[in-house]
Protein backbone atom coordinates (compact mmCIF):
# COMPACT_ATOMS: atom_id res chain seq x y z
CA UNK A 1 0.00 0.00 0.00
CA UNK A 2 1.73 3.53 -1.42
CA UNK A 3 1.06 6.20 0.40
CA UNK A 4 1.13 10.00 -1.40
CA UNK A 5 3.17 12.94 -0.33
CA UNK A 6 -1.04 14.33 -0.16
CA UNK A 7 -1.55 11.83 2.36
CA UNK A 8 1.04 12.45 4.50
CA UNK A 9 0.62 16.10 4.61
CA UNK A 10 -3.29 15.67 5.88
CA UNK A 11 -1.68 12.88 8.23
CA UNK A 12 0.17 15.68 9.66
CA UNK A 13 -1.88 18.61 9.35
CA UNK A 14 -4.32 16.30 11.20
CA UNK A 15 -2.51 15.84 14.22
CA UNK A 16 -0.98 19.24 14.48
CA UNK A 17 -5.00 20.56 14.27
CA UNK A 18 -5.38 18.13 17.48
CA UNK A 19 -3.13 19.13 19.24
CA UNK A 20 -3.06 23.12 18.80
CA UNK A 21 -5.90 24.07 17.51
CA UNK A 22 -8.50 21.83 18.91
CA UNK A 23 -6.83 21.07 22.27
CA UNK A 24 -8.69 19.48 24.64
CA UNK A 25 -8.12 22.04 27.41
CA UNK A 26 -8.36 25.06 25.82
CA UNK A 27 -10.56 24.89 22.78
CA UNK A 28 -12.97 21.87 23.86
CA UNK A 29 -12.88 22.47 27.55
CA UNK A 30 -12.82 18.89 27.77
CA UNK A 31 -10.77 17.43 31.24
CA UNK A 32 -10.49 20.85 33.17
CA UNK A 33 -10.94 18.74 36.77
CA UNK A 34 -7.53 17.28 36.05
CA UNK A 35 -5.92 19.55 34.50
CA UNK A 36 -6.43 22.46 37.37
CA UNK A 37 -5.84 19.77 40.29
CA UNK A 38 -2.80 18.00 39.09
CA UNK A 39 -0.72 20.75 37.44
CA UNK A 40 1.17 21.79 40.79
CA UNK A 41 4.64 20.06 40.12
CA UNK A 42 5.41 19.35 36.81
CA UNK A 43 6.34 15.64 37.56
CA UNK A 44 2.86 14.69 38.60
CA UNK A 45 1.41 16.37 35.69
CA UNK A 46 3.74 14.90 33.32
CA UNK A 47 2.74 11.45 34.81
CA UNK A 48 -0.99 12.28 34.65
CA UNK A 49 -0.43 13.18 30.85
CA UNK A 50 1.26 10.58 29.98
CA UNK A 51 -1.64 8.30 31.86
CA UNK A 52 -4.53 10.34 29.58
CA UNK A 53 -2.30 9.68 26.32
CA UNK A 54 -2.48 6.07 27.27
CA UNK A 55 -5.88 5.56 28.26
CA UNK A 56 -7.14 8.15 25.20
CA UNK A 57 -5.34 6.34 23.02
CA UNK A 58 -6.36 2.65 23.81
CA UNK A 59 -9.64 4.01 24.30
CA UNK A 60 -9.81 5.32 20.27
CA UNK A 61 -8.44 1.93 19.46
CA UNK A 62 -11.02 -0.31 21.18
CA UNK A 63 -13.90 1.69 20.91
CA UNK A 64 -14.04 1.96 17.47
CA UNK A 65 -14.62 -1.79 17.29
CA UNK A 66 -16.99 -1.68 19.89
CA UNK A 67 -18.81 1.55 17.74
CA UNK A 68 -18.95 -1.24 14.99
CA UNK A 69 -20.66 -3.83 16.91
CA UNK A 70 -23.26 -1.69 18.49
CA UNK A 71 -23.65 -0.15 14.94
CA UNK A 72 -24.35 -3.75 13.63
CA UNK A 73 -26.58 -5.23 15.85
CA UNK A 74 -28.71 -2.01 16.55
CA UNK A 75 -27.82 -0.87 19.75
CA UNK A 76 -26.39 2.45 18.73
CA UNK A 77 -27.90 4.12 21.96
CA UNK A 78 -25.85 2.09 23.80
CA UNK A 79 -22.63 3.77 22.84
CA UNK A 80 -21.88 5.99 26.20
CA UNK A 81 -22.60 3.45 28.59
CA UNK A 82 -20.34 0.93 26.46
CA UNK A 83 -17.44 3.56 26.03
CA UNK A 84 -17.51 4.31 29.42
CA UNK A 85 -17.16 0.62 30.05
CA UNK A 86 -13.99 0.39 28.11
CA UNK A 87 -12.54 3.58 29.37
CA UNK A 88 -12.99 2.64 33.03
CA UNK A 89 -11.55 -1.08 32.48
CA UNK A 90 -8.79 0.66 30.76
CA UNK A 91 -8.01 3.48 33.78
CA UNK A 92 -8.08 0.22 36.38
CA UNK A 93 -5.39 -1.75 34.25
CA UNK A 94 -3.22 1.83 34.38
CA UNK A 95 -4.14 2.25 37.82
CA UNK A 96 -2.71 -1.52 38.56
CA UNK A 97 0.26 -0.59 36.61
CA UNK A 98 1.44 2.44 37.99
CA UNK A 99 0.43 0.87 41.38
CA UNK A 100 3.31 -1.96 40.93
CA UNK A 101 5.77 -0.13 38.18
CA UNK A 102 5.77 3.48 39.52
CA UNK A 103 4.64 4.10 43.24
CA UNK A 104 5.77 7.05 43.72
CA UNK A 105 3.85 8.56 40.82
CA UNK A 106 1.10 6.63 41.75
CA UNK A 107 1.17 8.25 45.47
CA UNK A 108 1.54 11.55 44.34
CA UNK A 109 -1.57 11.52 41.53
CA UNK A 110 -3.76 9.95 44.20
CA UNK A 111 -7.52 10.12 43.67
CA UNK A 112 -6.88 11.84 40.43
CA UNK A 113 -5.73 8.38 38.90
CA UNK A 114 -8.92 7.29 39.26
CA UNK A 115 -10.49 9.95 37.88
CA UNK A 116 -9.82 9.62 34.57
CA UNK A 117 -12.50 7.24 34.44
CA UNK A 118 -14.69 10.41 35.00
CA UNK A 119 -12.38 12.81 32.73
CA UNK A 120 -14.65 13.87 29.91
CA UNK A 121 -11.90 14.27 27.76
CA UNK A 122 -11.57 10.33 27.32
CA UNK A 123 -15.38 10.15 26.86
CA UNK A 124 -15.20 13.45 24.42
CA UNK A 125 -12.89 12.01 22.61
CA UNK A 126 -14.24 8.65 21.75
CA UNK A 127 -17.37 10.56 20.96
CA UNK A 128 -15.85 12.80 18.84
CA UNK A 129 -14.50 9.92 16.64
CA UNK A 130 -17.61 8.97 15.85
CA UNK A 131 -19.14 12.02 15.28
CA UNK A 132 -16.57 12.55 12.65
CA UNK A 133 -17.12 9.46 11.43
CA UNK A 134 -13.60 8.45 11.64
CA UNK A 135 -11.83 5.07 10.40
CA UNK A 136 -9.83 3.36 12.64
CA UNK A 137 -6.57 5.33 11.77
CA UNK A 138 -7.91 8.71 12.14
CA UNK A 139 -9.74 7.61 15.65
CA UNK A 140 -6.58 6.27 17.40
CA UNK A 141 -4.45 9.66 16.05
CA UNK A 142 -7.16 11.64 17.15
CA UNK A 143 -6.91 10.17 20.77
CA UNK A 144 -3.12 9.94 20.83
CA UNK A 145 -2.44 13.52 19.56
CA UNK A 146 -5.21 14.92 21.52
CA UNK A 147 -4.03 13.51 24.79
CA UNK A 148 -0.49 14.98 23.75
CA UNK A 149 -2.52 18.44 23.64
CA UNK A 150 -3.75 17.38 26.87
CA UNK A 151 -0.21 16.19 28.31
CA UNK A 152 0.98 19.67 26.50
CA UNK A 153 -1.40 21.98 28.01
CA UNK A 154 -1.14 20.28 31.70
CA UNK A 155 2.68 20.37 31.71
CA UNK A 156 2.50 23.68 30.36
CA UNK A 157 0.34 24.96 33.29
CA UNK A 158 2.21 22.88 36.12
CA UNK A 159 5.72 24.77 35.30
CA UNK A 160 3.94 28.36 35.44
CA UNK A 161 2.17 27.39 38.73
CA UNK A 162 5.92 26.07 40.05
CA UNK A 163 7.37 29.22 38.68
CA UNK A 164 4.65 31.67 40.36
CA UNK A 165 4.83 29.57 43.90
CA UNK A 166 8.68 31.33 44.55
CA UNK A 167 7.14 34.99 42.76
CA UNK A 168 5.81 37.72 45.20
CA UNK A 169 2.46 38.07 43.80
CA UNK A 170 -0.66 39.05 46.03
CA UNK A 171 -1.96 36.94 48.57
CA UNK A 172 -5.27 36.89 47.72
CA UNK A 173 -4.18 35.58 44.32
CA UNK A 174 -1.90 32.63 45.47
CA UNK A 175 -3.12 29.17 44.78
CA UNK A 176 -6.67 28.43 42.45
CA UNK A 177 -7.27 32.03 42.06
CA UNK A 178 -3.78 32.70 40.05
CA UNK A 179 -4.46 29.14 38.17
CA UNK A 180 -8.07 30.35 36.90
CA UNK A 181 -6.06 33.61 35.50
CA UNK A 182 -3.15 31.37 33.67
CA UNK A 183 -5.10 28.86 32.33
CA UNK A 184 -7.81 31.82 30.87
CA UNK A 185 -4.67 33.94 29.67
CA UNK A 186 -3.26 30.10 27.73
CA UNK A 187 -6.74 29.50 26.38
CA UNK A 188 -6.43 33.08 24.74
CA UNK A 189 -2.73 32.12 23.49
CA UNK A 190 -4.24 28.82 22.14
CA UNK A 191 -7.05 30.76 20.22
CA UNK A 192 -3.81 31.98 18.26
CA UNK A 193 -3.64 28.65 16.69
CA UNK A 194 -7.48 28.48 15.56
CA UNK A 195 -6.48 29.81 12.08
CA UNK A 196 -3.10 27.49 11.18
CA UNK A 197 -5.24 24.60 10.10
CA UNK A 198 -8.30 24.21 7.88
Amino acid sequence: MKINAFEIGSLLLFMVNCVLCNNFIFSRFLGCCPFLGVSSKVETAAGMGLAVTFVMGLASFITYFVNMLLSALGLVYMQTIAFILVIAALVQFVEMFMKKGMPALYNSLGIYLPLITTNCAVLGVTLLNVRGDYNLLYSVLNGVFGALGFLLAIVLMAGVRERLESSDIPKCFKGFPSSLVIAGLMAIAFMGFQGLVK
